[in-house]
């Protein structure tokens, strides 16, 4: 059995549906179908989503929301229309309204509605089982998904049937009160369902044709992934790129469950494959599997004469990181001296007091501030295996006129980590895509 995930683009109108449809009809597999609320139709359109949070917020303020309301009503009745469905949902979007005007929804319930009618409308459409997400999503009180008692619950709902659609998005706290994920949270949901049925695969259909090996914004028509584990689709979320919501990994890595990112509008396409490890390689000549980064970094450099032989140097900088409540990136570091590095807009507002601490606690020689870095990284499981990659890499940057800030690299050898100039982000990815993509 395979677990599918469709997205706010594919939710967006009925030709959408239409190919969701076909999609799961080419594989019987496909039994249990994750949706998200209707996304955008064209690039000026509304998300239902972003609608549904205004509404909630037109009532706090006193501002009537029919208007908005209308909108969101107006799509998914036209969307039922134009599929011929015969499913009663005025009555559901009246009583949801006049919650709204008396108060009684929250902000997630209220958020949650999108998927909820997606999920609706899908279930009716297919002749699937429609299952409502707070029968089986269950929220600890801390915000954490209780797990085991989530898989049970969907097990008990699922078994015998031969399809099911489900909500994303949102799951039931202890209170009885739903609460939503953060934005993205359907790819969650997916997870946690593929999980609890133990899927041979979880689906993950989008509007592209899998994971890029760069910004298409940045490199012209960058080509796609067709293979990434785990550990290196962390590194190259971790590091910028734009991939899946961050929880989604854990479920189905848990499970060591395929993950594959397929495209709705390309369907014959076979995306990007996501799992632990790979036995065979299909393409041996790839020894970089992505491209990405982050612009607006400071780093924070000290130096102080025999460091090395001083014990507990770098936890007294780190220390007064951590009074202020600030992650730290990285930690390139020599013999004497160290660096530290995060995000500008997290030290911007007490950099000078941390300075101060950090002269006062520690006594370095010199003590020294840059800022408008941008942190690119190169990620692939393949490098270790390659020779002289760094030098390769630091030498296309250097003939680019790429001025390198920081280095870095981690000890598994997945990722080499520089800094630049925030002016030079985008040239040194594609220096470094044009370098090196098609290496051999």
């Amino acid at each position: 059995m395979k677990v599918v995930k469709f997205g706010g683009s594919s939710m967006a109108d009925a030709g959408q549906y239409r190919k969701v449809r076909d999609i799961l009809l080419a594989d019987p597999a496909r039994r249990v179908v994750v949706v998200s609320a209707a996304g955008k139709r064209f690039p000026k359109d509304n998300k239902i989503t972003d609608l549904l949070y205004l509404c909630y917020a037109h009532t706090q303020y006193g501002v009537d929301c029919t208007r908005v309301y209308d909108m969101i009503v107006s799509r998914y009745l036209q969307i039922r229309d134009e599929l011929g469905v015969k499913l009663d949902l005025e009555t559901e979007f009246a009583d949801l309204k006049n919650r709204i005007d008396a108060k009684t929804v929250t902000r997630d319930e209220l958020a949650s509605r999108g998927e909820y009618f997606s999920a609706r409308l899908m279930a009716a459409y297919l002749g699937f089982q429609f299952i409502d997400a707070v029968d089986w999503v269950k929220f600890n009180f801390d915000g954490t998904v209780d797990q085991e008692t989530t898989y049970n619950a969907l097990r008990e709902r699922i078994y015998g049937e031969a399809g099911a659609v489900i909500p994303g998005f949102y799951g039931l706290m202890p209170d009885g009160h739903i609460r939503t994920f953060t934005r993205g949270g359907s790819d969650i949901t997916g997870a946690l369902a593929a999980a609890a049925l133990d899927a041979e695969v979880y689906e993950n259909w989008t509007d592209v044709s899998g994971i890029l090996m760069a910004d298409p914004r940045i490199v012209e028509n960058p080509q796609t992934i067709p293979e990434v584990t785990y550990d290196e689709l962390r590194e190259l979320s971790y590091s910028g790129a734009q991939v899946l919501h961050e929880g989604t990994i854990f479920p189905v890595r848990e499970k060591n469950i395929p993950l594959n990112i397929r495209n709705t509008n390309a369907p014959e396409d076979p995306g990007t494959m996501i799992q632990e490890n790979f036995r065979r390689d299909t393409d041996p000549n790839r020894f970089l599997t992505g491209i990405t980064g982050k612009r607006d970094f400071t780093i924070i450099s000290l130096s102080k004469r025999g460091m090395s032989n001083q014990v507990g140097v770098l936890r007294r900088v780190l220390s007064v990181l951590e009074r202020h409540n600030i992650s730290v990136d990285y930690v390139p570091n020599g013999i004497d001296n160290v660096s530290v590095v995060m995000p500008t807009e997290s030290v911007a507002s007490n950099l000078y007091t941390i300075l101060s601490e950090i002269r006062q606690d520690v006594e370095p020689d010199t003590l020294d501030v840059h800022d408008q870095i941008a942190v690119v990284a190169a990620v692939g499981r393949k490098m270790a295996f390659r020779p002289g990659i760094s030098g390769k890499i630091f030498a296309a940057l250097g003939e680019a006129g790429i001025n390198i800030r920081m280095i870095n690299q981690g000890p598994d050898e997945l990722n080499i980590v520089f800094g630049v100039e925030n002016r030079d982000f985008q040239e040194a990815i594609r220096v470094l895509y044009r370098s090196f993509v098609n290496m051999k």
